[in-house]
């Protein structure tokens, strides 16, 4: 008798033959330059139960560019392995021809000319086309949201997340975990949950501080089609580490694994037939929680921003990467017999918004929910002379811009700029308006403080964060990508232990070796500390690029990777 283990894997393997992926089909297609609407969509795969799976939005409800990363380094077994493998590493690995309409949505290849061919990506009113179909076809299907969707934007900033709770309800996200979600404050999210948010708050690793009881739902059990189908929900666990506490001080989070274990059984004894992690932990800690954590089926991954064309198996748990910004939806097709699951099939939807006709019902909400800003939005700041990005282990050329912007105006020596993910790209030539500025600065603790740091100091602040990504235990990978530095390079080694792998670092404008004993003037923002004094930081970018005017930026080669 064919093991579970061993039924599953063939099933994914019969999938992905016949191409019930999806992935097969629309890679070729792309090749061709041949994509419709309902080619993109597709009808997903034999199974009945269907997840729809939207993750890391960060309130971007419009067609954007995206670039993927050129640096996405994996340490210890997660060397070499996906999410860890960029450009044509990542083609050879999933078969995606060079140039195609695939290439440019996963990878970060040629992306302004393959940008000009292929256009935004994204867009909430797309989205909504794409769930409606599904829907069409599979009336069941369960829709869930990841996380990170109530951050990101001008509009989400000045309506406390109101905006995009107003929008996931009329999409019919049914339940979410989260993260940024607890930067509007802790007060601010328990006011949108009980009285405006429709979907079910889910987070079994949020507890009292001080009771150690759980705060929010650890899961729900949906019946559909006949099949019960349970979703735990795991919010960031990082929290205080990697956000300000002090919005949240009541809450504590964490990994959690021997609770997630426990609710793992809890959900099974209550009749869960497949049990499904709606995950904001980053992929390689999910990785991580496949191997340890039994009787998972599936897990929804978010935080890291990854976009895989394909499940990645752990022993019986398969993880599914849904990308970020509204660039993919996930299909996920699951056979489920005798109470358990017997096979999956997956989609990766990209939302080409040339392609994908926009939803009229939801593109009317949105722009409601985005009239009251519209012309301050609008406004012109400057032009981009440069692709403007930010993804990556390193500085992204916003990351660029921003810090340029804190040395010229605040008359710093350094500039320090948080690993941030999120923020729509701009091509060169692209004027800049206020809401680019925004997407990439649109958070509640904006202030662009200026200090004095010594060189030991901030050695101790790049070795720490380098510790958190590059860690080979991914349990304590807590956060982010690299700090962004202005004014100073260094050389950065992954694979050496904590405390040795910055080396190098030299003070730009003069060319010399930052010394330890020597103080620094040094501006950033996003400090975690309660109280930080200085401007928003988006008004430091803003006076910058007005100053500018046009904004190109040469190739920065400060940071000198290792093996990279």
């Amino acid at each position: 008798m064919i093991s579970r283990r061993h039924f599953v894997q063939a099933a994914l393997a019969t999938s992905a033959l016949y191409g019930a992926s999806g992935f097969g089909n629309w890679a070729r297609l792309s090749a061709q330059q041949a994509l419709t609407q309902d080619q993109l969509i597709g009808e997903g795969g034999p199974g009945n139960v269907t997840l729809i799976h939207i993750t890391d939005m960060h309130a971007q409800t419009q067609p954007i560019f995206f670039r993927e990363p050129e640096f996405n380094i994996g340490v210890g077994i997660h060397a070499g392995q996906p999410p860890h493998l960029v450009g044509a590493e990542f083609r050879a690995r999933f078969g995606v021809e060079q140039g195609s309409a695939l290439d440019y949505a996963l990878t970060y290849s040629d992306f302004e000319a393959m940008a000009r061919s292929y256009g935004r990506m994204g867009g909430l009113d797309r989205i909504s086309t794409v769930v409606k179909a599904i829907r069409a076809q599979a009336p069941h299907a369960l829709l869930l949201d990841g996380g990170d969707t109530w951050q990101g934007s001008l509009p989400s900033l000045r309506t406390r997340g109101m905006d995009m709770v107003t929008l996931m309800n009329a999409l019919g996200v049914e339940a979410m975990t989260s993260h940024w979600e607890f930067t509007l404050g802790s007060d601010r999210v328990n006011e949108l949950i009980e009285n405006h948010a429709n979907p079910a708050f889910l987070g079994a690793n949020i507890f009292d501080a001080e009771w150690d009881e759980p705060v929010y739902d650890d899961y729900k059990i949906f019946e559909r089609n006949g099949t019960a189908i349970g979703v735990i929900g795991q919010a960031f666990p990082y929290m205080p580490i990697a956000n300000p506490g002090w919005m949240f001080p009541e809450l504590s989070f964490g990994l959690r694994r021997d609770r997630i274990a426990e609710v793992v059984e809890e959900v099974r004894a209550a009749g869960a037939e497949v049990v499904v992690l709606l995950s904001h932990n980053g992929f390689d800690v999910d990785r991580q929680f496949a191997r340890d954590i039994p009787g998972i089926d599936v897990i929804l991954t978010g935080h890291t921003h990854d976009a895989l064309p394909e499940p990645i198996q752990v022993g019986n748990t398969f993880l599914i990467a849904s990308g970020s910004h509204g660039k993919f939806v996930s299909r996920v097709d699951l056979d489920v017999q005798d109470g358990a699951m017997r096979g999956i099939s997956h989609r990766l939807i990209p939302i080409f918004s040339d392609v994908i006709a926009p939803d009229p019902e939801m593109t009317a909400l949105v722009e409601e929910t985005r009239a009251p800003y519209a012309a301050e939005m609008s406004e012109v700041i400057g032009t981009s002379g440069s692709l403007l990005f930010r993804r990556g282990n390193f500085n992204g050329t916003w990351d660029d811009v921003i810090c340029d912007a804190l040395i010229s105006q605040r008359d710093a020596q350094i500039a320090l700029s948080p690993g941030f993910r999120w923020g729509a790209a701009v091509l060169p030539g692209q004027e800049i308006t206020r809401e680019d500025i925004y997407n990439v600065t649109a958070m509640t603790y904006p202030n662009a403080y200026r200090t004095e740091m010594t060189g030991e100091m901030l050695h101790t602040i790049l070795e720490d964060v380098a510790a958190n990504i590059f860690n080979p235990d991914a349990y304590y990978q807590q956060g982010g990508d690299m700090v962004r530095v202005g004014g100073m390079g260094y050389r950065i080694d992954p694979a050496q232990p904590q405390g040795s792998r910055i080396t190098e670092m030299t003070l730009l404008s003069t060319g010399e070796l930052v010394q330890p004993d020597q103080s620094y003037v040094v501006a950033g923002w996003a400090s975690v500390n309660e109280g930080t004094e200085g401007p928003p930081i988006w008004d430091v970018v803003e006076n910058h690029i007005r100053a500018q005017g046009t904004v190109t930026l040469e190739p920065n080669n400060s940071v000198d990777v290792v093996g990279g």
